[in-house]
């Protein structure tokens, strides 16, 4: 007989649903897509060049840098929830893999934004103590050092031990996965901040 926590994941369609979905639904370039609708021309040639909402506020236009947080947030959120619904695990899967295609959307040729609001929307679905825990993480290294990428690193490399606290091992596990490929993608960020050059929040498009 099948385990019963296993439910649905021993049907190959769900499983796939899930993953594909989840990619699919991470994968919509919302910073790329405001961006242009508002007539800023593509957030790609500004600042860092990256698709998220910290670059986007670059433009100098505050409400679509929040729209794209929320947006990015909230595609990781809604394919943990739908697939959750049809079990936890499923739920899992499908936040990983919107993750995954923000960071590797199919529409960009694979070259995507650092992942973080799509992060932090994943783990709120996920565990709502954990996201909160992230998120408020995030918001106080921002508030007091003014770097949206120092934020980033450290929210993420807490998060796995807040998941732990309040999900368990399964939730932990998957978190630092996603954690270290949110630390890999601020690389470039990570040298600037060492020489001293990265900008602080709030820091104008570049001429």
């Amino acid at each position: 007989m099948t385990p019963q926590f296993l439910g649905p994941l021993t049907e190959t369609l769900p499983t796939w649903l899930a993953i594909i979905g989840g990619y699919l639904l991470g994968s919509i370039p919302f910073g790329l897509l405001l961006t242009h609708i508002a007539g800023l021309g593509d957030i790609r040639n500004i600042g860092s060049g990256n698709i998220g909402a910290t670059n986007v506020l670059r433009t100098g236009n505050k409400k679509l840098a929040l729209l794209t947080l929320l947006l990015d947030g909230g595609k990781g959120a809604a394919a943990a929830l739908l697939a959750g619904m049809m079990h936890p695990l499923l739920g899992m899967f499908a936040a990983a893999a919107a993750f995954i295609g923000h960071l590797y959307p199919i529409w960009l040729h694979f070259k995507g934004g650092k992942g973080v609001a799509t992060f932090l929307g994943v783990l709120l679905a996920l565990s709502l103590p954990t996201g909160i825990a992230t998120a408020l993480t995030w918001a106080l290294v921002a508030a007091g050092f003014r770097f949206s990428s120092l934020a980033a690193l450290i929210a993420a490399l807490a998060s796995p031990f807040f998941a732990f606290l309040f999900s368990g091992l399964p939730l932990a596990i998957l978190t630092a996965s996603l954690a270290f490929l949110v630390v890999m993608r601020h690389e470039d960020n990570i040298r600037r901040l060492l020489r001293g050059e990265e900008p602080r929040i709030g820091a104008k498009k570049e001429k």
